[in-house]
């Protein structure tokens, strides 16, 4: 098993930047591809970005492409979520996750989750 531990987020005002750090201990790191998912009040969780074990594919989702930037350090265990250009549609609890290599569409570990809040 892998535990998750996030860090960042915080309030921002629109148009500023933001990173999020999620480090993971357990299992070895690359053993996982990681995800941000993002849950708003009201709302389901969804998908932000994901990143492989390599770091080589990512994938966003259509309203942050551009804005966001998903990567990962394997030697310090942390992925990370560069967020640019905030929007007030952007403020929601984030949540970091990992998915086996063996099944990367099944992520079941997950952290505790951050407070992103962009004012207007």
């Amino acid at each position: 098993q892998v535990q998750l531990v996030e860090s960042g987020g915080g309030l921002v005002q629109a148009g500023g930047s933001q990173i999020l750090s999620c480090t993971a201990t357990g299992r070895p790191f690359t053993d996982y591809a990681m995800g941000w998912f993002r849950q708003a009040p009201g709302k389901e969780r969804s998908v932000v970005a994901t990143i492989n074990w390599s770091g080589r594919r990512t994938y966003y989702v259509s309203s942050v492409n551009g804005r966001f930037a998903i990567s990962r350090d394997n030697a310090k265990n942390t992925v990370y979520l560069q967020m640019n250009s905030l929007k007030p549609e952007d403020t929601a609890v984030y949540y970091c996750a990992a998915a086996s290599t063996s099944d990367p569409t099944q992520y079941n570990y997950w952290g505790q989750g951050t407070q992103v809040t962009v004012s207007s």
